[in-house]
């Protein structure tokens, strides 16, 4: 549909009118909904660009009839292939469950943070995940290049922004954020800061964090910000609202009561900012729970330690303690433990509207439980128990401590477990990488890389020589011909646990390819290596196999080699074949060794 004045209207043009798509930048579009009497409005964006248009936060389903509207008033909304989730919120992102069923464009994908698709998956999308983080933080698309900015706990783990380098605006998610009386699309003057104090202060984590953010904005020449709330941030406010939003004591509400005082509020509130900044500056998660109990001690010289017990990706218990150098380690929980990890949260408030709760322990001691919950799920994923020398006194400056302090230990350990997780992956990815699959024996890419370190080693020292055993299966054709894949696939597993059995573990056992395998012997000289070849051949010949191969007799042929000083691999390979070759072709079930003409 072609654009007419009635349907569009440019950011400069006043006032603005909210039912009308607003051209925020060149085929840049503010395409919202304005709610009457909402003061936390979502917007949303659209970056014109043909069939590769995008789409920033859809919204919900409260608003996205409006959106679809000015969308369809532009573009058709086919031509849409990208949709922008920066966080996983509804208000930004359920709207997709009302068109998912009608965007049959196979090319269409959802861009967002891979903590967010884990979420996100749950609604049941067909509309593929294209991970950020997987694609160098950056969308290229026809006329015009994105770049992500990773904002992480503002104010969700997985948060980022889009920056579009051709026009310098930044789609900055919460961050720069605010409530709004009525429509006001774009902030006029400073006083608007006002607008983002109270959004910043109640949503943000800490200032610490706020700042790293803001920093990894500031990389970007940004010239416009277009946050999902409140109002646009036109280029002559830009550098202010950064710098001031710098100054900013988020997540102090979480700590004031009515009766917390500014001078204590003060103190505990830079408490907060040195466990922050605890969690920032350290990696190592001992070095930062050491930090956060100095900090906390302060104030309260009467706590003893602290240990943690969280949720493992496998349903396992695991404990943090001083014990293992918080290290995670499986263990039984106390029962107080124990009957809050997984419960709902809602329970657990109920029964503790304080969000502690104090018990003695077994040690005759007094501790406190401080549940970490899963915002998601509803449920206890996590807890600190903060031990005390003596019974404290649970005073509104202890209660404020106890809260300020949860967030940053939450953050510490969801960061660790991700960190074990990702560990775990990549050893499990390494080995799969290196390792046949059916044999378990290393892969030839596993050859390549640890055979290019004894080569150097020989070539550093003369007497640091190796030998090359290649084994083949006598006859292997006639084994599956008879006996099926299933059985050829039987004998190459027998034969490789024989290999592994006799190999050292300085020695280098691959799966060579087909029925053939090789075995880089990382020292002693040709008699050792005929040694090992004639024990692993003898000890093939005496395997013994049941069911399908049942009454089968399998031998190996064996051709040795001895590594030559300045020798590439591919010699050696070629000499201790040619060795096999003629072990094979002077009756086989025997070994031969290369000799040195």
């Amino acid at each position: 549909m072609p654009l007419t004045p009635d349907v569009r209207q440019s950011i400069d043009d006043l006032p603005h009118d909210p039912g009308k798509a607003i051209e925020i930048g060149p085929r840049i579009w503010w395409v919202g909904c304005h709610l009457d009497g909402d003061a936390f409005q979502c917007h949303a964006y659209l970056i014109e660009d043909g069939d590769q248009s995008v789409l920033i936060d859809p919204g919900s389903p409260l608003t996205f009839a409006e959106t679809r509207r000015k969308i369809e008033s532009i573009l058709p909304f086919a031509s849409i292939r990208y949709f922008i989730c920066h966080h996983p919120d509804p208000d930004i992102v359920s709207a997709i469950s009302l068109f998912d069923h009608e965007v049959t464009r196979p090319d269409a994908c959802i861009v967002t943070h891979w903590r967010a698709a884990a979420l996100l998956k749950h609604y049941g999308w067909k509309i593929p995940f294209w991970l950020v983080e997987r694609n160098h933080w950056t969308l290229q698309l026809e006329s015009r290049s994105l770049k992500f900015v990773f904002t992480p706990y503002l104010h969700f783990p997985g948060a980022f922004c889009s920056f579009d380098e051709s026009s310098g605006i930044l789609f900055s998610s919460d961050l720069f954020g605010g409530f709004t009386d009525g429509f006001n699309l774009v902030a006029s003057d400073e006083g608007y800061f006002e607008a983002l104090r109270p959004f910043h202060e109640h949503y943000l984590p800490s200032r610490e964090i706020l700042q790293h953010g803001l920093l990894a904005i500031q990389r970007h020449p940004v010239r416009m910000i277009a946050p999902q709330h409140g109002s646009i941030i036109p280029e002559p406010l830009v550098g202010f609202m950064t710098e001031k939003l710098k100054t900013l004591d988020c997540g102090l509400l979480a700590s004031a009561r009515d009766d917390v005082d500014v001078l204590r509020l003060s103190r505990l509130n830079q408490v907060l900012r040195d466990i922050a900044q605890a969690v920032i500056l350290y990696r190592d998660l001992s070095d930062i729970l050491s930090a956060i109990l100095a900090i906390m001690r302060r104030i309260l010289p009467e706590i003893r330690g602290i240990e943690l017990w969280a949720i493992g990706s496998d349903g396992e218990r695991l404990r943090f303690s001083e014990l293992s150098h918080f290290r995670p380690t499986v263990a039984h929980p106390p029962a107080q433990v124990d009957r809050l990890l997984g419960r709902e949260a809602a329970q657990w408030d109920n029964l503790h509207p304080e969000g502690y709760t104090l018990f003695e322990t077994d040690a005759g001691t007094h501790a406190l439980i401080v549940p970490f919950r899963d915002e998601r799920s509803g449920k206890v994923r996590g807890m600190a128990i903060i031990d005390f020398t003596c019974k404290p006194d649970l005073t509104v400056e202890i209660e404020a401590i106890v809260r300020q302090a949860t967030q940053p230990l939450q953050i510490t350990i969801e960061r660790e477990l991700l960190y074990q997780s990702l560990e775990r992956d990549r050893k499990r990815y390494y080995q799969q990488s290196i390792r046949d699959a059916l044999t378990g024996l290393f892969t030839r890419l596993y050859m390549d890389d640890a055979t290019e370190r004894l080569i150097a080693m020989h070539a550093r020292n003369p007497d640091a020589s190796f030998g090359l055993a290649i084994f083949d299966i006598d006859h292997f054709k006639s084994i599956n011909d008879r006996c099926g894949h299933l059985g050829g696939d039987e004998v190459l597993r027998r034969i490789a646990e024989v290999i592994a059995s006799e190999s050292r573990v300085v020695d280098i056992p691959v799966r060579f390819g087909g029925e053939e395998f090789a075995v880089f012997l990382a020292s002693g000289g040709p008699d050792e290596a005929l040694a090992f070849a004639e024990r692993v051949r003898q000890a093939v010949g005496r395997l013994q196999f049941e069911g399908r191969l049942d009454g089968t007799r399998v031998t190996i042929s064996a051709g040795l080699a001895q590594h030559r000083p300045g020798e590439a691999l591919d010699s050696l390979i070629e000499r201790a074949d040619y060795a096999l070759y003629r072990a094979k072709r002077e009756g086989r079930d025997r070994t031969i060794t290369a000799t040195d003409s």
